[in-house]
């Protein structure tokens, strides 16, 4: 476990940051951005769960996700593999982390009718939290791709977590408007008032 005395310690205040292992980077390293926002996106869960107390099996999903978030954020902030000496492994997001997102989505998926549009975030407070986490999961998959090209050495498994986490926030999303009831379906071209003359 992580044994915190110290909540300042001015080593950050150039402009850098430390990794778990490695040099300093600077605060706007890609590796630390895309962290970052694996943070913000944790955030945005804490958020939801504001409203999801009377809903406990999605409570329960979202107490979860937020500690596996931590797992991909310190994955994302420990570049390279283990030396052989390493006291212990890193911390790396698994498989069966992912695989268990993938089961989250099939078992909520299954009460819901299939969707005839796009949704738009909306329809009830905690729908509309779980869209806004779900759009900055997808701002942190983009950058983990990007992360991933430029150092390949970074866990692939973690932009498959991100892209299943996305899509699970997706689903949860419909499931707590009513199962989709209170879905806001998108009109394409809906110029409402517009085409009329003035």
């Amino acid at each position: 476990m992580v044994k915190i005395n110290k909540i300042y310690t001015r080593t950050g205040d150039k402009g850098t940051t430390g990794l778990v292992r490695g040099p300093r980077r600077s605060k706007h390293d890609l590796r630390i951005e895309a962290y970052g926002t694996i943070e913000e996106a944790n955030a945005f869960v804490g958020n939801a769960r504001l409203a999801s107390a009377a809903l406990p099996e999605i409570d329960a999903v979202l107490a979860r996700i937020q500690n596996d978030l931590f797992d991909v954020g310190s994955d994302l902030a420990t570049p390279g593999a283990d030396s052989p000496d390493a006291d212990f492994p890193s911390l790396r997001i698994r498989p069966v982390q992912t695989d268990w997102l993938e089961q989250q989505i099939d078992r909520f998926n299954a009460a819901l009718d299939p969707l005839r549009s796009f949704i738009l975030p909306g329809g009830t407070p905690l729908s509309t939290a779980l869209h806004i986490a779900r759009t900055i999961t997808r701002r942190a998959e983009r950058l983990a791709s990007a992360l991933i090209e430029a150092e390949p050495e970074t866990s692939p498994e973690t932009l498959r977590y991100l892209n299943r986490l996305s899509d699970l926030f997706f689903v949860l999303g419909r499931v707590t408007n009513d199962n989709g009831a209170r879905d806001v379906l998108w009109v394409p071209g809906n110029y409402g008032d517009l085409d009329k003359p003035d």
